[in-house]
């Protein structure tokens, strides 16, 4: 039996509620947007089109991962850049994501709860994958 402290309950609880925020994301850019148009967008912005794409794969499996609690630290490590793009993307709109083409603060704070999740780990209830912990160690 697993003795778990409330620093692993907070850590699974950000990591499903981040990961299934990705996931929405991911979706919403497949689903509504449309792929098409999501690269569309990137490229208005002077993005490569490929850009889109690594997004949207990012959001998916990193959500995915990060609800399953799967190489955790990484995964969300990983997550930031997107993060930081976005917050570039919405940096002009002002800073509350209410403004219209919202602002830059939410995607700003997403980002730094990637760096805490990637400090506290999967936590409780975190999938233990044997042969990715012994490649990545501690960032499994």
């Amino acid at each position: 039996m697993t003795n778990h402290t409330n620093s692993d309950y907070a850590a699974f609880a950000l990591r499903v509620a981040s990961g299934s925020l990705f996931l929405a994301h991911g979706w919403l850019k497949i689903s509504v947007f449309t792929i098409a148009g999501t690269v569309g967008y990137f490229e208005s912005l002077g993005l490569p089109g490929l850009l889109a794409y690594l997004t949207i794969f990012a959001e998916i499996i990193g959500g995915v991962a990060l609800i399953l609690g799967v190489g955790t630290r990484l995964v969300s490590l990983a997550l930031i850049p997107v993060l930081l793009g976005a917050t570039w993307v919405h940096a002009g709109n002002g800073w509350l994501f209410s403004a219209e083409g919202g602002g830059w603060e939410f995607p700003l704070f997403w980002a730094v709860v990637q760096g805490a999740i990637a400090a506290l780990g999967g936590g409780a209830f975190a999938l233990k994958v044997p042969a990715l912990q012994k490649t990545l160690g501690q960032f499994a």
